[in-house]
Formats: structure tokens, C-alpha cells, sequence
């Protein structure tokens, strides 16, 4: 199982959030610029936290944000966003968030493989510390094993 491809234009390195709001439209933004998906995939993310809660929230430090396949996602696609500060999402145990993972997906299909693939990469838990101390995208392409 492999991840789709990382380029520069997906990664935000040390950016500033004033809320888990503003977190996640960085990486919807990052996701959009990469060209995986249009501005509207942004809300959509923002819209699946509101209705389901901080479920995204995955590991302590690290959400997922993620919505379901749709007309605005263009082709697959992940970007990385690492917060200066943390923010919390309202998640009971892994709250506050400093790595935030994009995914973009086409079908459910690949949202299985992606889920899986992202899984095997933090079941390394020194992975998680180590992207939010990440000083570039090659650190960050490296750590998750990616291409850009």
C-alpha cells in the first residue's frame, strides 16, 4: 500500500492557527494549491468535524482531516500541516493537535488503502513528534516515506 505522491506545494512547516477552524482550512488550502482538490473540499472537512466531533483526532498530537470522496476532489491527495502552536479539536485524550494530515480520495477504495498505509506509518509512535519537529518537506516526505 503506498500513499499518493507529497510535493512541496502540500506541506505547511511551522504555520500558525488561532483554532482547530483555522488548522484545517491550512490544510485544505494545502491540499487545493497541490492541485488534488478545489476550494470546496475545504468546507467539507470543516463540515464533517462539526456534525461528527473530533473523531479526526487520531493519535495524541495528530488529526486526520479528511471528507468523503466528491465532485471536488480532482485526483488523490495528501498535504501535511505543522502548527507552532498546538490547538485543541475538543478531542478527550489526544488533544492538542500539532501535525494535521490531509487526505483527498476518489472512492472508498482509497480511502481504505490510504487509512491503512497512514496506520503503518504511525505505528512508529516517534513518527508523530518527529513530523512536528520536521524542518522541511524532505523530512516530512521522508518520515511518512512518500514521493513528492
Amino acid at each position: 500500500m503506498t500513499l499518493p505522491p507529497l510535493p512541496d506545494s502540500a506541506i505547511d512547516i511551522a504555520v500558525r492557527a488561532d483554532d482547530w477552524r483555522a488548522a484545517v482550512e491550512l490544510c485544505g488550502e494545502a491540499l487545493r494549491r497541490s492541485g488534488a482538490t478545489s476550494a470546496g473540499y475545504t468546507g467539507r472537512m470543516v463540515q464533517v468535524i462539526d456534525e461528527f466531533g473530533a473523531y479526526i483526532v487520531i493519535a495524541p498530537g495528530l488529526a486526520l482531516a479528511h471528507a468523503r470522496p466528491g465532485p471536488d476532489v480532482l485526483r488523490e491527495g495528501l498535504s501535511v500541516v505543522t502548527l507552532a502552536e498546538p490547538v485543541a479539536f475538543g478531542h478527550p485524550h489526544n488533544d492538542p493537535v500539532s501535525v494535521l494530515i490531509g487526505l483527498a480520495v476518489k472512492s472508498s477504495d482509497e480511502h481504505v488503502h490510504s487509512i491503512a498505509a497512514l496506520a503503518n506509518v504511525f505505528n512508529d509512535e516517534s513518527v508523530i513528534p518527529a513530523l512536528a519537529a520536521a524542518p522541511d518537506a524532505a523530512t516530512v516526505r521522508g518520515l511518512l516515506g512518500v514521493d513528492a
